[in-house]
C-alpha cells in the first residue's frame, strides 16, 4: 500500500510539469513566469488564448444599498494577458480600490509601464466608496506582471498603515473662504479666466465635430478647465481635462508627477470626431505649484 502510494505521488509530480507544458504551448506563452512574478496563481481560456489572474478584495468590508457584497458581485481586481501582435504581449485589466488607494496605486501603474484607461464608480451607495480603474498596455510579459504585482503591493501597503479607507486627502484644512488673485493663473497659463466671490476659473476650448455634422466647441462641452479657491498659500483646484486618446497617458503622468489627484476617466459624449476623453482631477497646494503643474499637463495637448 505504502509503494502504491509513493508511485502514486510520484506520478503526480512528474505530470504537474507535463500539464504546464501543455498549456503553455495552448496559450502561446509561459503562464508559470506570470504566477511566480505575482505570486497568484491564475486561470487559462485555451479558446481565447489568455491567462487571467484575480485579487478578490476581502480586506474591507463593503455593502452596496446595505448588503454586504461579496467578491463574486463585481469586487475582484484582475488582470489578463495574452500574445501580442507588435509586442510580446497584450494586458488588460480593472483594479478594486477605494478613494485613498486610487492616486498611489496610479502612480505606481502608470512608473511601471501600464496604461490608465478609464476610473469610474460601478455602484450607488456603496460604503466604503469603490472605484474601479482600467489598465493596460502592450509590451512584455514580465513588465507587466511585475506591474500588476506592484499596483497589488501599494494597496497591501496602504491598507496596513490605515486598515479602513481614509475620509479625506492629507494636508492642512481649507480656509472657508477664498482670496485668489488671477493673474498668476492666467499668466501661467496663457488663457484669460472669471473671478467670482475670491474664486478663479479658466475655460479653453477644444472643437470637435458630431454626427449630424454640426461643430462643438467650448461652449457645447468640449473643453478643459480648471477652478482655483482658497488662498494663495493653501489653494484647492478642481477641473477636467479634455483630451485625445493619443494625449491621455502624457497627460495623467504629469498630473500624477505633480501631485494631483485624478478623480474619474470617461467619455462625455459618443461619435464624436476627434474622440476626446475627459479626466477630472482635484488638487491641494499653493497656487503657484498647482497652476505650474497643469501647465505642464497642457504642454502635453494640443488645445489650440
Amino acid at each position: 500500500m505504502l509503494s502504491l502510494a509513493r508511485s502514486f505521488i510520484l506520478l503526480l509530480l512528474l505530470s504537474v510539469p507535463c500539464v504546464l507544458q501543455a498549456q503553455t504551448r495552448s496559450i502561446g506563452f509561459n503562464t508559470k513566469m506570470i504566477e511566480d512574478i505575482i505570486g497568484v496563481k491564475g486561470t487559462a481560456n485555451t479558446e481565447e488564448r489568455v491567462f487571467k489572474v484575480s485579487f478578490p478584495r476581502t480586506d474591507v468590508p463593503v455593502t452596496v444599498d446595505g448588503w454586504v457584497m461579496k467578491p463574486f458581485m463585481g469586487l475582484t481586481s484582475w488582470a489578463a494577458f495574452r500574445k501580442g501582435v507588435e509586442k510580446e504581449s497584450m494586458v488588460m485589466g480593472d483594479l478594486v480600490l477605494f478613494e485613498d488607494e486610487v492616486n498611489p496605486v496610479m502612480s505606481v501603474a502608470l512608473e511601471n509601464g501600464l496604461n490608465v484607461t478609464a476610473l469610474h464608480n460601478h455602484f450607488f451607495y456603496d460604503n466604503p466608496k469603490v472605484y474601479f480603474m482600467h489598465i493596460g498596455g502592450d509590451g512584455g510579459f514580465q513588465t507587466f506582471a511585475t506591474a500588476v504585482k506592484k499596483t497589488q503591493d501599494k494597496i497591501k501597503e496602504i491598507r496596513a498603515v490605515h486598515p479602513q479607507p481614509m475620509k479625506g486627502f492629507p494636508g492642512a484644512p481649507l480656509p472657508a473662504g477664498s482670496s485668489i488673485d488671477g493673474r498668476e493663473i492666467e499668466k501661467t497659463l496663457g488663457y484669460s479666466g472669471q473671478a467670482n466671490s475670491g474664486m478663479f476659473k479658466v475655460v479653453i476650448g477644444r472643437r470637435a465635430t458630431m454626427p449630424c455634422g454640426c461643430d462643438a466647441a467650448k461652449e457645447m462641452g468640449v473643453n478643459s478647465w480648471a477652478a482655483f479657491a482658497g488662498s494663495r498659500e493653501n489653494a484647492f483646484v478642481d477641473g477636467d481635462f479634455s483630451v485625445l486618446e493619443s494625449e491621455l497617458q502624457d497627460v495623467l503622468k504629469t498630473l500624477r508627477s505633480g501631485g494631483i489627484n485624478i478623480v474619474a476617466i470617461h467619455h462625455h459624449m459618443t461619435d464624436e470626431k476627434p474622440r476626446y476623453l475627459f479626466l477630472h482631477y482635484w488638487g491641494k497646494g499653493p497656487v503657484s505649484q498647482l497652476v505650474k503643474v497643469l501647465r505642464s499637463a497642457l504642454d502635453k495637448t494640443k488645445h489650440e
